[in-house]
């Protein structure tokens, strides 16, 4: 097989944060999440033989968490490309110290820059809607973080924020936190194109078509399901000091070749 000349030389790719890139909600039919970094993977593997992968993020986890338990592990694999996407957690609690917020991502940053080929970081993707209106303030001083750390640091900075077509609510799963298959392969295509590699989709960021809203009714009982099924337990968790990746593994937490059928029919398509 002979590597696509447009491609950059990447063949090893490591992805820390939390349940965003853990890959919730684009659920597979054996009950585990794929979700962007994969989708990403898969891609970087078709043209790199060889190629490896790991994925240390875990749902819930807050930027603390990812410093204690993933930075370190992930600045000892040195890897081509790291992806490091957090804080956001922090910025939806009732309490949050933001000075400690930025502190740590600067500690994060500092610690994995000097150990990879390319750090890649985020302004994560915020959908439309009352519930994250009052945590917006928040979650632009983290962005803005963001971007003073990669100017510092020679970091690469995905701006899935201003993407308009991340805010539409039809990309985002009934839980209303989290993004479908279709929004993670926006995402893996964001990253892709930043990463150097020719666009698969050039429009990827281009608003939906639109189409008629929701029926009043319609929009009322999935407000009632929604605040049962999800926001309750979720401001639950909060209150008590719990998360949703309490005892739970990274996927892939050694960085090893990462091979699927897709990559061994890509192998094959282009020996």
């Amino acid at each position: 097989m002979q590597t696509n000349p447009a491609s950059p030389p990447y063949t090893s790719l490591v992805a820390i944060g939390d349940s965003f890139t853990e890959g919730m909600s684009d659920l597979l039919p054996d009950g585990s999440y794929r979700g962007w970094a994969d989708v990403l993977a898969a891609r970087m593997a078709a043209s790199a033989p060889g190629f490896r992968y790991a994925n240390l993020a875990v749902r819930g986890k807050l930027i603390g968490q990812i410093v204690d338990e993933q930075v370190d592990a992930a600045a000892a694999m040195n890897a081509d490309v790291v992806t490091l996407v957090g804080g956001l957690n922090d910025t939806l609690r009732p309490k949050c110290d933001m000075g400690r917020v930025r502190g740590l991502l600067t500690e994060a940053v500092e610690r994995l820059a000097p150990s990879c080929g390319r750090l890649v970081l985020m302004r994560s993707p915020g959908r439309q809607g009352p519930v994250l209106e009052r945590f917006r303030p928040r979650m632009e001083e983290l962005f803005a973080t963001v971007d003073e750390l990669a100017a510092k640091h020679g970091a690469l900075v995905v701006d899935l924020y201003g993407a308009p077509a991340l805010a539409d609510p039809r990309l985002w799963d009934v839980d209303r936190l989290h993004l479908t298959a279709d929004g993670h392969r926006r995402v893996a295509e964001a990253v892709w194109q930043t990463l150097g590699y020719p666009p698969e989709d050039t429009e990827w960021q281009m608003p939906m078509p639109a189409t008629a809203p929701p029926a009043w009714l319609d929009r009322r009982v999935a407000d009632v399901r929604f605040a049962r099924q999800y926001l309750l337990p979720w401001i639950g968790r909060r209150l008590t000091g719990r998360s949703s990746g309490d005892g739970r593994p990274a996927k892939r937490p050694q960085l090893l070749p990462y091979e699927t059928p897709e990559v061994r029919e890509a192998y094959e398509g282009r020996a």
